[in-house]
């Protein structure tokens, strides 16, 4: 009887050990890591990027007429920095979604069939009975089977390290979508920019071409009035080299003009070869008087580099305290239940397992003291950046409202300087005509004419363009260019 129980006792703890291990796989991996570093924020467009884009759509047989609103929606759907951007974001929600999963409860669920057979001796019974006793112990137990259907859980109960983790994706997160429209805004900047240099390129193309057929006038008229005889060979070869002279300048500026064009494009996306037209946006629509203060108050208000800067810093004080709070005790709660038996049909029944666990560090090498050091460090730099940032806004502010202002100065000087170069040019003209002066006279008023009109045209291109910095400058590009140069309905 001695030898039976003896007997029994080594199977139940072979049976233990069996279900020892059947134990732990039920209950699971190893205890949830507490705490993770955050990867770096996502790589934020270069300014490059925004000269570039993904062309869309087929190329068109005929030139299309683009007007400054359709090449800013064009612009918003497939320039390069703002698809960058757009992505940025992309991974900074999946950043967040991932540091939330790691809060949440993870349930998983598994049938298994076991077919098993123990050596008895690999757990250290290895007993010899004296051969008086007429019982044999056996060493080996089974081949046995059962199967089991279990539902395996994990729930972090108390996590603070994780959570404020969380809480720093989260401010991340803002500051991608505050950095996506602050994306448009300079997708509407560069534009706006490019769009206007062709306009200003045009410009100079016809007031070129202005003077070309002015200097062929005055080439023609001089050559009959040597054949005639009543003006020297000079005027004729002074007249020929100002004509020639300007020829040079308009090949030049058309040239410059299609690339103008070529850039636009490149901005835009436009179909690779696609040919096209643009209007001439109003140059005339007022801007409402503002003082630096409210601008400077609007721009803080507005700036949406300026807001995500800002979010940028409250999640790095969060990736601070997350890095702090890995000294703080975690809790979790782990555990299984299902059916279990030699078949499911038959002997099976109920099984569970609730494990417990508060666990705490003691001592860890000093690698709570280096994530703290270098969260502190990040901290630093995200309010460095911020307050950068805000001397920024104000340089450019008050830079875009002096712009405006001379510009707007300039623009009027220039007007009244070509009227002035065109009176002179038809006083020099008639003195020629009447035999009283040389056409020397003539091609430096001709010059005149075409230095006021390339000033004109450069001021109001300067104009143009410090009405697009300042709206810039203000966070409000997307709306405020689409306004400055809106065209009037009789247009």
């Amino acid at each position: 009887m001695r030898n039976g129980k003896l007997a029994g006792f080594l199977i139940v703890m072979g049976a233990t050990a069996a279900a020892g291990r059947l134990i732990a796989q039920q209950v699971g991996p190893e205890p949830i890591t507490s705490y993770q570093p955050l990867p770096g924020p996502a790589a934020q467009p270069t300014l490059g990027q925004f000269q570039g884009s993904v062309p869309r759509g087929q190329v068109s047989p005929n030139a299309i007429a683009l007007t400054l609103d359709d090449a800013i929606n064009r612009g918003l759907k497939a320039n390069l920095g703002l698809l960058v951007s757009e992505q940025a974001d992309r991974e900074t929600q999946a950043t967040r979604i991932r540091t939330l999963a790691a809060l949440l409860p993870v349930v998983t669920a598994g049938v298994t069939a076991t077919e098993e057979q123990i050596n008895l001796k690999t757990f250290g019974f290895n007993f010899t009975l004296p051969p008086t006793i007429p019982f044999s112990f056996p060493t080996v137990v089974g081949p046995f089977h059962y199967q089991e259907a279990n539902a395996f859980a994990k729930v972090p109960v108390l996590d603070l390290a994780q959570l404020r983790n969380y809480q720093a994706t989260r401010e991340r997160g803002k500051a991608a979508q505050l950095n996506l429209k602050d994306a448009r805004d300079l997708v509407v900047e560069a534009v706006g920019n490019a769009y206007l240099k062709i306009i200003a390129s045009a410009a100079q193309v016809m007031a070129t071409e202005a003077q070309v057929t002015t200097a062929d006038v005055l080439y023609r008229r001089t050559s009959d009035m040597k054949t005639a005889g009543v003006s020297p060979a000079i005027d004729v070869l002074r007249a020929q080299v100002e004509l020639k002279r300007q020829q040079q300048i308009l090949l030049a500026q058309k040239n410059q003009l299609e690339k103008d064009k070529l850039t636009l494009g490149r901005v835009i996306g436009l179909p690779l070869g696609q040919q096209f037209t643009v209007a001439d946006p109003n140059p005339d629509v007022p801007i409402e008087a503002i003082s630096e203060e409210d601008a400077l108050t609007k721009a803080y208000q507005h700036r949406s580099d300026f807001q995500a800067a800002a979010a940028s810093v409250r999640a790095a004080e969060l990736a601070r305290r997350a890095a702090h709070s890995q000294w703080y005790p975690t809790v979790s709660v782990q555990g299984n239940y299902g059916e279990a038996g030699t078949t499911f049909a038959n002997s099976a029944h109920g099984v569970f397992t609730v494990a417990g666990a508060l666990n705490f560090n003691i001592f860890d090498g000093h690698k709570i003291r280096a994530d703290e050091l270098q969260a502190d460090a990040q901290l630093t730099d995200r309010r460095n950046e911020l307050e950068d940032l805000r001397g920024q806004i104000d340089y450019q502010v008050r830079a875009a409202l002096l712009d405006l202002r001379s510009t707007a100065q300039q623009v009027d000087v220039a007007k009244s300087n070509v009227q002035l170069a065109q009176e002179t040019l038809t006083q020099a003209r008639d003195r020629f005509a009447a035999g009283v002066a040389d056409n020397l006279e003539v091609v430096q008023a001709q010059q005149s004419v075409a230095d006021a009109n390339q000033n004109l045209i450069a001021a109001q291109y300067s104009n143009n363009i410090s009405r697009v910095e300042l709206a810039r400058a203000l966070g409000l590009a997307e709306e405020g260019i689409r306004g400055y140069f809106a065209r009037r309905p009789s247009q």
